[in-house]
């Protein structure tokens, strides 16, 4: 019964050693979460019969250490929850590893290229789709005409009216001071829209327009306060530009809330419109939420969707798999999708991965721990047999 014991302890000491030895090879692996084998004592009714393996355990409720990559497509987990990816057969497959990039067809893939998934979200909305394959528009992103501008500025308090009469863009004495703002027309054209400031009495000034160097009718006349600050216009002032060639009816709204008249100098320091030309994709990157942002030539950015979550009843029974993987088991559970920094699912750190979680001293002393109770078995086995050979001699 001994040899059996022992050849048991070799068997178990075996199976940790694999164990030890996948952790420490894991050591520089994204992602990775070591596993502990445990033992338990096994019996034939009152009969010791040795040990064997009762049961793996991971650490996966353990972070790794966070490196920073600055890679826009990279993202690291901060707590809970593992990222959704589904292969070729359309197996869910659940990572801690966000390594991302988008396909020639515009998917969202990790490292291995299966497609990550997530909540689609139409432009300029908040509202997230259903969750499912996600996907970055790799066209053009369509031009959006100005609807608003906003000016904010100081006004020269100490500014005197002009000596010549009547205001005329072409005679720099017959106004105080101007200002050009790009707006866009319905088919993402860019067009000057010249604010020409004249004094016109005291804690008065008078913005006069033009669009592209045309006149307009409308003028506006800005009130300050004895405090400097704007007393009217208390609204937005609206302003028809007319109709581009070819583009439709372009009219804004000028904001100049916040600007001041005081002493010392003009100066400005919002001059903004929202409107902006067509652009094309030249780059996705991901936000704390989730947020996959797709990023166009001509500045603008648009969130195209979010990143799914899955967090489970009871993670440490996600059965281990390929590619630093894992899959469900009865034991888990069946998942629970979030995004990002929402219900269990912590945030995500942007421009980074998630190291092993491996500690290597811990590992290294385990090893020899092991090495010494494999000897020990071993050394069990020979003196039986050293046993066994006296017993036959004697005989």
């Amino acid at each position: 019964m001994s040899f059996e014991i022992a050849l048991s302890g070799i068997n178990a000491v075996n199976a940790e050693l694999n164990t030890i030895s996948n952790n420490i090879a894991n050591a520089g692996t994204y992602g990775f979460k070591s596993s502990r084998t445990n033992f338990a004592s096994t019996y034939a009714g009152t009969q010791p019969t040795g040990v064997e393996v009762g049961s793996m355990t991971q650490s996966i409720d353990i972070g790794g250490g966070v490196l920073t990559t600055g890679r826009g497509m990279d993202a690291s987990i901060q707590g809970r929850g593992f990222f959704v990816t589904k292969d070729t057969s359309g197996t869910m497959q659940y990572t801690r590893v966000g390594i991302f990039s988008t396909n020639k067809d515009g998917f969202v893939v990790d490292s291995f290229g299966r497609k990550v998934q997530g909540y689609p979200m139409a432009p300029g909305s908040t509202v997230l789709g259903g969750m499912g394959d996600l996907t970055v528009p790799t066209g053009q992103v369509a031009a959006q005409a100005s609807t608003k501008t906003q000016y904010v500025g100081n006004l020269f308090a100490d500014w005197t009216a002009p000596a010549v009469t009547p205001f005329d863009k072409a005679n720099a004495q017959s106004f105080n001071g101007s200002m050009v703002t790009v707006v866009y027309d319905s088919l993402g054209a860019q067009h000057s829209l010249t604010q020409y400031f004249v004094k016109t009495g005291a804690n008065q000034v008078t913005a006069h327009y033009t669009f592209d160097g045309a006149d307009l009718a409308t003028t506006t006349t800005l009130n300050f306060g004895t405090d400097g600050q704007l007393t009217a216009p208390a609204a937005p002032v609206a302003l028809a530009l007319g109709t581009p060639t070819g583009a439709a009816a372009l009219s804004v709204n000028m904001d100049y809330t916040g600007t001041t008249q005081f002493a010392g100098q003009a100066t400005t320091t919002v001059n903004a419109t929202d409107g902006y030309a067509s652009g094309t994709l030249t780059g996705v990157q991901l936000s704390e939420d989730g947020s996959v942002m797709a990023q166009y030539s001509n500045g603008q950015k648009q969130s195209v969707g979010k990143i799914a979550l899955a967090t489970f009843p009871d993670e440490n029974a996600l059965v281990p798999i390929s590619d630093t993987s894992w899959t469900t088991s009865v034991d888990s559970g069946a998942p629970l999708f979030f995004t990002p920094g929402t219900g269990m699912a912590g945030k995500l750190t942007a421009g980074a991965l998630e190291q092993s979680n491996v500690d290597m001293t811990a590992q290294l002393v385990n090893m020899m721990s092991a090495q010494r109770n494999y000897q020990a078995n071993t050394k069990v086995i020979s003196t039986e047999n050293e046993l066994m050979q006296a017993l036959m001699q004697a005989v």
